[in-house]
């Protein structure tokens, strides 16, 4: 699951990051939500000089899954993830996991723990424990992303976005039981290349992170709220309830596509 994570590198780190053609500057940003706008890489069409490679290019599309076969917005749920155990077979992003595979740079992402029964909460209703869940030694990283650009019947367009997620790894699990899918350094190319590359060449990617990849560190809710956006959102804080040595899994709601938190 994946529905706040922040991008506070510099446009430089990011460049040497993705190797993407250009980027714009733009501010560090602590709390990005749902439906606004975010950076996503994707596989340029011209190679890059000296080499067979397609040059990467940065741009910007809005946080909110839409199909092209969309008639309008407001009669269609919102897609901010895409389960990678099924993407490749669901209608809304058959045609983007073969053609449009995107890369989503982040600093780090958020997560709420709800404490179970064992935990003093009711049946995981208690007080959710905001995390947030960064690279043990820093830096940027890559999830793995879907884009799709929509047009509306006046000719206008919009390029969307969601998130693959996957089942926690062991760290992450105590808080959630699911978490965004990372694309190594080195496998940025073979997840970007839509051309040669089916689902099926790039379904061994899809996997959850290595356990030591992530730390997490408890903060407080200034995160629910999306006007809240600067640095104070990643300060460490007492959690309410210590976490869980390991949480049973929480069974799928249908197919799990919608939900937020």
């Amino acid at each position: 699951m994946c529905g706040r994570y922040a991008l506070t590198a510099t446009p430089k780190d990011i460049f040497e990051f993705l190797s993407v053609i250009s980027i714009d500057d733009f501010p560090k940003r602590y709390n990005i939500a749902p439906t606004q706008p975010i950076l996503i890489v994707a596989a340029g069409e011209r190679q890059a000089p000296g080499s067979n490679l397609p040059v990467r290019q940065a741009m910007l599309a809005r946080w909110g899954f839409l199909p092209g076969w969309v008639k309008d917005p407001r009669d269609f749920p919102l897609l901010i993830n895409a389960r990678a155990e099924t993407a490749a077979e669901k209608a809304s992003f058959r045609a983007a996991m073969r053609h449009r595979r995107v890369l989503v740079p982040a600093s780090g992402f958020y997560e709420w723990h709800r404490p179970g029964k064992e935990e003093g909460g009711k049946d995981g209703a208690g007080k959710a424990q905001a995390y947030w869940i960064r690279p043990k030694h820093g830096g940027i990283l890559a999830f793995a992303g879907l884009m799709e650009t929509w047009s509306s019947a006046d000719g206008s367009e919009v390029d969307t976005a969601a998130i693959l997620t996957t089942r926690a790894n062991d760290a992450i699990a105590p808080i959630h039981d699911r978490m965004p899918v990372v694309i190594a350094p080195e496998d940025f190319e073979r997840w970007l290349d839509c051309k040669t590359g089916e689902p099926r060449d790039v379904a061994d990617l899809m996997r959850p992170a290595e356990p030591d990849l992530f730390e997490a560190i408890a903060v407080s809710d200034l995160v629910n709220k999306v006007s809240n956006m600067g640095p104070d959102l990643q300060a460490p804080v007492t959690p309410l309830v210590p976490l869980p040595a390991k949480r049973k899994p929480v069974p799928p709601k249908g197919s799990g596509q919608l939900s937020l938190f």
